[in-house]
């Protein structure tokens, strides 16, 4: 495996897409060799007594070999399939084991929506280091990012914005599913999401779900909502009034109609429910989307 990297230019036009790359790179540094190797530039090098603060975010795959990292409040023992994110103006040094070496491949990027994503997610926001395993595909995703950052056509930092937000996304599923993948209360939760889908007409009623399942309904309810971002009911009316949308849209169908279709207790249940996830009534929410149509077409939720 060669050592490559790269160091980028910006033009205002990336600045103003709001998600840019600063460095892409990937290296395998042998056992008993110095850390990090020579070549980059002033701001990125560091020496391990004094460490180094970064202006931007960095997100590095470790993939063979261990080492050690520090902040200012921890320090952590990395493993092979562990990833590093690294904030601006964090205080940091990290290097490999001398014994095995290790080998990283990094991506450095900043911008607007950059900061927002990262923010938003208490994943990436509140963990420095975070084990995921080996996994092929975030490989190539590093690969692709750093092909077009070679290449610097025109676009280039749009197309390694996108990558980059689809590694990020992979850690966050990733890191969601750890608890559950490959386990019957995965398999219960997906059955009950399949089961409100075919009842978005009907009432349902979570705890009997969960005694036909043979699952404690507190369990059930905790897994359900860590599984999905919602609670089972909250999953059931989302599905609900995403098919109410779809039928004020797509249908010539009243409000009392669709009220009655979806299983609702009465229209103005119906039409206080949905106002306070629009924030308009069923009716100026038809007028405002301009499209009433004579298709009868069932949603597909």
């Amino acid at each position: 495996m060669e050592n490559n990297f790269k160091y980028l230019t910006h033009n205002p036009g990336d600045k103003k897409w709001g998600f840019y790359l600063m460095v892409a790179g990937s290296a395998k540094i042998e056992p008993h060799t110095p850390y990090p190797p020579k070549g980059h530039p002033t701001g990125y090098n560091f020496h391990w007594n004094n460490g180094r603060i970064l202006q931007e975010y960095q997100v590095n795959y470790i993939t063979e070999g261990e080492g050690i990292m520090e902040t200012k409040d921890a320090k952590y023992h990395i493993k092979a399939g562990s990833i590093i994110l690294l904030h601006p103006n964090m205080w940091h040094r990290y290097r490999p084991v001398k014994e095995t070496g290790w080998v990283e491949h990094y991506i450095g990027f900043r911008g607007e929506i950059a900061e927002k994503l990262i923010s938003s997610s208490d994943i990436l926001h509140n963990t420095t280091v975070i084990k995921i395993g080996f996994h092929e595909e975030i490989l190539r995703n590093y690969s692709e990012i750093f092909n077009e950052a070679i290449n610097e056509k025109p676009g280039y930092h749009q197309i390694c914005s996108g990558l980059v937000i689809h590694i990020l996304g992979q850690i966050i599923s990733i890191k969601k599913n750890m608890g559950f993948r490959h386990t019957p209360l995965e398999n219960i939760i997906q059955k009950t999401c399949i089961l409100i889908r075919d009842n978005l007409n009907n009432n349902i009623n979570i705890e009997n779900i969960a005694r036909e399942l043979n699952v404690d309904y507190s369990l059930f309810r905790k897994a359900f909502k860590k599984y999905t971002g919602l609670s089972p009911m909250q999953y059931h009316m989302s599905l609900r009034m995403k098919q109410a949308i779809y039928l004020l849209n797509n249908t010539d169908l009243t409000s009392k109609e669709i009220s009655s279709k979806l299983g609702f207790s009465s229209q103005y249940y119906f039409s206080k429910l949905f106002k306070e996830k629009m924030k308009k009534t069923p009716r100026k929410f038809r007028v405002g989307s301009g499209g009433v149509s004579n298709s009868k077409t069932k949603a597909p939720f």
